[in-house]
């Protein structure tokens, strides 16, 4: 990959991870207009590095919200605790579930297929990027019609758990416009949503990485032993690692904007459009 490709998908993963508009989605879309393998061990080895890139931005984004309003006590961050507990069992329970009976059911009796070769398909991508847009469009309208109040709650942890785990096998199901819009839908507060939000990511995103890295060592066990090899990899991976940073923080600043200001919605009707595109552009 040129320096240029790498900076290209670098800054759409790190600007669309934060953003409720599906960064897989626009990811592949990216990569297949470029002419991109996603299955070489440099673009694997890339994405790993760029979602560790879009986990840092939101850290340093969000530390010191974080510190303020769930990190003040001990009594306070453990209720902070079990809330991001209970989502995550959440969505680990539907994530999975959803994984058993796409690999049992849909994919049953073909050979080595994975649900990414299912779900780049780009009429499903399309098909998640309206389902995302719907909801944002709709929880956008309803916030600001009845701005939320209400506080974080162990059901409504459990909800938006829940939610995510369906995003996880959906390209185009946007992973922070979905669970942001439950929250929305359960008239939490925007800002509690917003941050908790991305404290999910930053659970979860770890086990994405090890997923990826997996993967990468598993097909390409020997060539990661390989020194000029490995060096050859890490070097488009840390420079994307810095991009996405950059991007993750900057698209950060941009939504925080946007919700706060009653725009949330835009951010759909944006979804609705990229499906369109979507469409016509890979029919």
């Amino acid at each position: 990959m040129t320096v240029f490709q790498i900076f290209i998908v670098a800054v759409i993963q790190g600007a669309c991870e934060m953003l409720p508009v599906s960064s897989s989605a626009h990811v592949i879309m990216v990569e297949k207009l470029m002419g991109i393998d996603p299955t070489t061990p440099e673009m694997t080895f890339l994405l790993v590095m760029l979602h560790t890139g879009t986990m840092l931005a939101v850290i340093v984004y969000f530390w010191r919200a974080w510190r303020r309003r769930f990190f003040a006590s001990r009594s306070t961050f453990s209720k902070f605790a079990q809330l991001v507990t209970v989502a995550t069992g959440a969505t680990a329970i539907v994530g999975l579930a959803l994984l058993l009976v796409i690999e049992r059911v849909i994919l049953r009796g073909t050979a080595h297929a994975e649900v990414e070769e299912l779900f780049g398909n780009p009429k499903l991508i399309a098909a998640g990027l309206v389902m995302a847009g719907v909801m944002v469009v709709l929880s956008g309208r309803r916030e600001s019609l009845s701005p939320g109040e209400g506080m974080l709650k162990p059901w409504a942890a459990i909800w938006i758990g829940a939610v995510q785990g369906v995003c996880l096998p959906f390209r185009g199901f946007s992973r922070s416009g979905s669970t942001i819009s439950t929250g929305l839908f359960l008239c939490l507060d925007k800002s509690r949503v917003e941050e908790f939000s991305f404290a999910l990511a930053v659970v979860l995103t770890p086990a994405v990485i090890a997923r990826e890295g997996y993967r990468l060592f598993k097909a390409n066990h020997g060539l990661m032993a390989n020194a000029v090899s490995s060096f050859y990899l890490a070097v488009p991976g840390l420079l994307g690692m810095v991009f996405s940073f950059m991007a993750g923080v900057v698209a950060l600043r941009w939504l925080s904007r946007w919700l706060e200001r009653g725009r949330w919605q835009w951010f759909g009707y944006y979804c609705l459009f990229a499906a369109l595109v979507v469409l016509l552009s890979f029919p």
